[in-house]
C-alpha cells in the first residue's frame, strides 16, 4: 500500500529535535521557524514535558470519558486560571478542526440559527463545517457546499452588520490573526464594535485561537490585545506540543447537555498529562514574554532592514509576537527553499508570496539575526 499522495515534500527526514534546531536522517541541523505548522509552542523534546509523558503513558495513556479523569479538570483549573477564563467551561478534542466543528454546533443549539459569518481568506480546518467556514473553494467538496456560510472583507464593519442584522447569523468565526490568510491582522476597533452587535442580535461570538493563541501573539490569546471577551474560543496546535488535542472555551451563557457533544480520544490521560507539561514551561520559562519580547525584534528589525533598502522584494512585513508573515514582490518558492537547502532555516508559507514565520515561542534573539541574515542572503 501507498500514501495517498495529497503533501508536496521536501526531500528530507526530520529525526529529532532539541529546543528550535532540528536535524535530518543525514545529520544536518536546522533552525526550525516554522514549529510545524506553530504545534510546538516550548520547543522540541523538552525535559519536563517528555518526562511527563513518558511518567503518563507508563500509569495509563488512555480510557473513555464514562470515567473520572482528575487531570482533566486539573488542567481546565490552570488553563482558566493562565487565561483569566477561570469562569468559563472546557471541552476537550484532538485538533483544531474539530474544535471549530464543535464551536459552531453548540453556536447552533445555542440560538438555532443555521448561517456562520466567516473572514475572506480564512481557514478553519477541512472537516464538515470547518471546511465551509474555510475561504479555500478547492478544499470544499460538493458534499462540504451546503450554503451555511457567508465571506466577508476583513475589518469591513458596515458589511458584517448589515448580514449579522438580517437576525439569521447563527455565529461570527474570527481568526484575530489569520495565519493561512497570510497574517492579516484583525483591528481592535473592528472587533469591538462587532462584539458589540453580536450581543445585541443573540450572535455568537467566536474567536479561532487554533494557531494565533497559546502566547504566540505575545498574549495568551492574539484578541487579547483587542479589548474583547468572545463567547467561545478555540485552541489546538499548541496546546499539547504536537501530541493530537485540541479545547473549546465556553462562555457561562451556554448550559450543557448530556449527549450534545462527545469524543472518543478527546481529553485522554496522555493528552492532558502533555498540556500540564506545557502550561508549566510557558510559566516557568516566561514564554508568553518571550515570543513578545523576539517577535517585536524580528519585526522592528525586518522593518529597518526594509527601510535601509537591504531587503530587496519585500513589499510588507506584518504580525504580531511570533506569527509573522514577511510580503514578497515575487513567489516564495524560491527563497524559501533556498532558506531551506541553503540556509538550513524551515519557514511556513502563505498564498503565493508570503513567508510565514511561526517557531517554538523559547527562540532567542541570536536565533532571530541568523533568521535575518540568512533572509538578506537568499534575497540579494
Amino acid at each position: 500500500m501507498n500514501l495517498f499522495d495529497v503533501y508536496p515534500l521536501f526531500d528530507i527526514e526530520i529525526q529529532r529535535g532539541q529546543g528550535s534546531r532540528v536535524w535530518d536522517s543525514k545529520g544536518q541541523e536546522y533552525l526550525d521557524l516554522y514549529g510545524g505548522h506553530a504545534v510546538i509552542s516550548i520547543g522540541h523534546a523538552h525535559p519536563h514535558y517528555v518526562k511527563a509523558i513518558s511518567e503518563q503513558v507508563a500509569r495509563l495513556g488512555f480510557y473513555s470519558n464514562s470515567v473520572q479523569n482528575p487531570l482533566q479538570k486539573e488542567f481546565a483549573h490552570r488553563l482558566g486560571k493562565a487565561t483569566g477564563y477561570e469562569d468559563y467551561q472546557l471541552f476537550l478534542i484532538n485538533s483544531g478542526a474539530e474544535a471549530n466543528e464543535n464551536a459552531m454546533k453548540l453556536a447552533s443549539f445555542y440560538n438555532g440559527r443555521t448561517r456562520i459569518l466567516s473572514i475572506e481568506k480564512a481557514f478553519h480546518g477541512r472537516t464538515s463545517l470547518a471546511v465551509e467556514a474555510t475561504a479555500n473553494p478547492k478544499i470544499i467538496a460538493p458534499i462540504n457546499a451546503n450554503g451555511h456560510v457567508t465571506y466577508l472583507p476583513i475589518n469591513d464593519i458596515e458589511a458584517w452588520k448589515k448580514e449579522i442584522e438580517k437576525g439569521d447569523v447563527c455565529a461570527c468565526m474570527i481568526e484575530c490573526i489569520q495565519g493561512v490568510g497570510g497574517i492579516r491582522m484583525v483591528q481592535a476597533d473592528f472587533l469591538q464594535q462587532l462584539s458589540k452587535i453580536c450581543a445585541e442580535q443573540d450572535t455568537v461570538l467566536i474567536c479561532d485561537e487554533i494557531q494565533c493563541g497559546y502566547g504566540r501573539s505575545g498574549k495568551f490569546f492574539a484578541h487579547q490585545w483587542l479589548g474583547v471577551k468572545p463567547d467561545i474560543i478555540t485552541v489546538a496546535k499548541g496546546i499539547c506540543n504536537g501530541y493530537p488535542m485540541g479545547g473549546v472555551l465556553i462562555s457561562p451563557k451556554f448550559t450543557p447537555v448530556y449527549g450534545q457533544l462527545g469524543t472518543t480520544f478527546g481529553g485522554n490521560h496522555l493528552g492532558c498529562a502533555g498540556a500540564l507539561a506545557v502550561l508549566d514551561i510557558i510559566e516557568q520559562e516566561r514564554l508568553i514574554d518571550n515570543a513578545h519580547n523576539v517577535g517585536t525584534y524580528i519585526i522592528d528589525t525586518l522593518i529597518n532592514e526594509k527601510a535601509q533598502g537591504r531587503l530587496p522584494h519585500v513589499v510588507d512585513i506584518r504580525g504580531r509576537g511570533l506569527m509573522i508573515g514577511i510580503e514578497l514582490d515575487i513567489p516564495y518558492k524560491e527563497p524559501r527553499t533556498s532558506l531551506i537547502n541553503q540556509e538550513h532555516i524551515f519557514t511556513g508559507c502563505s498564498g503565493t508570496n508570503v513567508i510565514r514565520l511561526l517557531p517554538p515561542l523559547c527562540i532567542t534573539k541570536e536565533d532571530a539575526d541568523t533568521f535575518i541574515q540568512a533572509l538578506k542572503n537568499v534575497l540579494v
